[in-house]
């Protein structure tokens, strides 16, 4: 901007317009009532965490495929990585476990198994190693639901 500069409030319009303070709108294209799709709405942070999650956690994108079948198994596989997060989160939230599923994700990368098999029988075993007490309530959680 140059030169001399004037501004000025329109004050009816100013007043008019505080009418409509603290007040929200929704459009839509759907026939669902008024009071679901306003509690419908307060979810959406559900769906946007999930798309944040699809980007960073899960790492949907960026995508280096470029034969549609191997794209299509990317997202398969990203969607049911995410499929099994959910449900981990459900579980852990049931069973009032103190950690969230990052950080129970995190105390898995330290845990080893060693797997061993009976000369006489062929028979294999899988033995988890000495686990600290975090990883061990995670085992059994995961043991009761899965």
């Amino acid at each position: 901007m140059e030169g001399e500069i004037t501004i000025s409030i329109d004050a009816e319009k100013f007043i008019a317009d505080q009418k409509w303070d603290g007040l929200k709108g929704y459009i839509t294209n759907c026939n669902q009532a008024p009071s679901l799709i306003i509690e419908n709405y307060k979810n959406l942070w559900h769906i946007e965490k999930a798309f944040r999650m699809s980007k960073t956690d899960l790492r949907i994108r960026p995508i280096y495929h470029r034969v549609r079948k191997r794209i299509e198994a990317h997202i398969c596989l990203s969607f049911v990585a995410y499929s099994i997060y959910k449900e981990l989160e459900r579980v852990l939230q049931k069973e009032k476990y103190r950690l969230s599923v990052e950080k129970a994700s995190e105390i898995t990368h330290n845990m080893y198994q060693m797997e061993i098999t009976l000369p006489e029988s062929r028979h294999s075993k899988n033995i988890l190693l000495k686990m600290d007490k975090d990883q061990a309530e995670l085992v059994r959680i995961i043991n009761k639901y899965f």
